[in-house]
């Protein structure tokens, strides 16, 4: 069996810019690329957490150093500049390989700064205020 699973993401990432004009694709900041181990052309989804839109499209490279997370073509209708997103990567493994497989989880800060490299997909951002629980904690312990 081959699952698709959570290869990688980077975490509440600011949106820098929006051109609706542009042919399509995200543009993401070369040194974010290389720290959730995304290539040009790969698809990833976009999840908008400050407005609820969901899309998917394609990573092209951005300026390395710049923190550039730009939204391109009709994507820019759903997500606008200072919107915080969530970019994720999933991967195809075997079942053994997903079993054992730990994703890239990359936490920024405002400016798309790297402040924490993980594996713990549900671990929450580091700095965020008390409320802001992991994700698996969400529903009450009894």
């Amino acid at each position: 069996m081959i699952r698709t699973m959570l290869k990688s993401k980077i975490h509440r990432a600011t949106v820098t810019q929006a051109d609706l004009h542009y042919v399509g694709s995200v543009t993401v900041d070369e040194d974010l690329m290389d720290a959730a181990d995304l290539l040009p052309g790969e698809q990833v989804a976009i999840v908008d957490v400050t407005n609820g839109a969901r899309l998917e499209t394609y990573v092209i490279a951005g300026r390395r150093g710049t923190g550039v997370i730009g939204i391109n073509g009709a994507a820019a209708h759903l997500i606008h500049p200072g919107d915080l997103v969530i970019l994720i990567s999933y991967g195809q493994m075997t079942d053994a390989e997903a079993r054992t497989y730990r994703p890239r989880v990359v936490h920024v800060d405002a400016a798309n700064a790297i402040i924490e490299l993980g594996t713990d997909p549900a671990a929450a951002v580091p700095g965020m205020p008390d409320n802001l629980l992991r994700g698996d904690l969400t529903v009450p312990v009894p």
